[in-house]
């Protein structure tokens, strides 16, 4: 009797080749490594960060230090080189300097018109407008009685998740907000991304960052603490962004010349669960599509009633 053959599944190869992919498509933008932050362009230079020293006896992170000087930007394609991720995680590892309030992170479309932003400060707003405008900024979500400008390190981890966003504050305290957008939201990837500021804002971050992700997907924001930027004492899954690939212990140093050398002639390579382009690159803020830029109105707490909205 011949013996029964086992059915063949179709298909079974290709899927398998494509679960890389897959993996791949899933991980983090870094989006400090994609502005090429290590190369310290004007109005940035390395210090000390987050954890004076990790566990088995490493060195002490190692962050950013942002002055006024700084003009940060790049093509958003060059963080996205496909379409923006609908449901996705912004996640922060920050120092603002005591009572700033700027945006951390802006992008425009390619007609200037501001579509994502993320304000810190007292009561940090998020901002984000659609393709077809929504939702209007008296309904951009506010966070108050939360203030990320006091000077003191912070973890921030936003989850965009259809129809709200939920801000995660130290790996503790969670907050969510409703975000009115459409049924089919898209950010305009044509145009350019401007860290610490916007384009027609005086005001700019000041203060210190370790670390700057975007990943694909809602779910990244409640693992940031775990898998991201563990705690000082904790074994971490994988290197940090920025971290020096090997980092000794910290020197004795005696005097601030001495402190900024270490750091200069530390070693870096980029977070494994993260990605940018190639064509990594920063300058000066460039020329839309048409020669214009449409600012989103400034969210502003009226006198007198610290949380109604007006615009400017």
């Amino acid at each position: 009797m011949a013996r029964a053959r086992r059915p063949r599944v179709p298909g079974l190869l290709p899927l398998l080749l494509l679960l890389p992919l897959c993996a791949r498509a899933a991980e983090p933008v870094d989006v400090l490594k994609a502005l090429q932050f290590q190369a310290q362009p004007d109005g940035v230079r390395k210090t000390m960060g987050f954890c004076p020293a990790r566990r088995a006896g490493m060195g002490p992170d190692v962050a950013y230090r942002i002055s006024r000087q700084a003009q940060i930007s790049a093509p958003t394609r060059q963080l996205f080189p496909g379409k923006f991720p609908e449901d996705f995680s912004i996640m922060a590892l920050v120092k603002a300097k005591a009572g700033s309030q700027a945006f951390l992170l802006s992008v425009y479309d390619q007609h200037g018109t501001q579509q994502l932003g993320v304000e810190l400060g007292r009561s940090p707003v998020f901002l984000y407008q659609d393709q077809s405008g929504r939702p209007a900024p008296e309904d951009y979500p506010l966070f108050r009685g939360i203030s990320l400008a006091d000077g003191k390190w912070h973890r921030l981890a936003l989850s965009v998740r259809k129809q709200s966003v939920t801000l995660i504050l130290d790996c503790k305290k969670k907050v969510t907000r409703p975000l009115p957008r459409g049924p089919r939201p898209v950010i305009d990837t044509r145009g350019i991304t401007v860290f610490g500021t916007r384009i027609l804002d005086e005001e700019v971050f000041q203060g210190d960052i370790q670390q700057l992700l975007i990943a694909p997907n809602p779910q990244a924001a409640y693992d940031y603490c775990e898998h991201y930027s563990p705690d000082c004492h904790a074994q971490p899954h994988a290197p940090q962004a920025q971290e020096a690939q090997r980092r000794p212990a910290r020197p004795e140093v005696r005097d601030v010349g001495q402190t900024e050398q270490y750091f200069d002639e530390m070693e870096y390579y980029e977070y494994p669960d993260s990605h940018g382009n190639k064509e990594d690159g920063s300058a000066p803020l460039p020329t839309l599509s048409g020669g214009k830029v449409e600012q989103v109105p400034k969210v502003e707490r009226l006198r007198g009633d610290p949380w109604r909205f007006g615009v400017l």
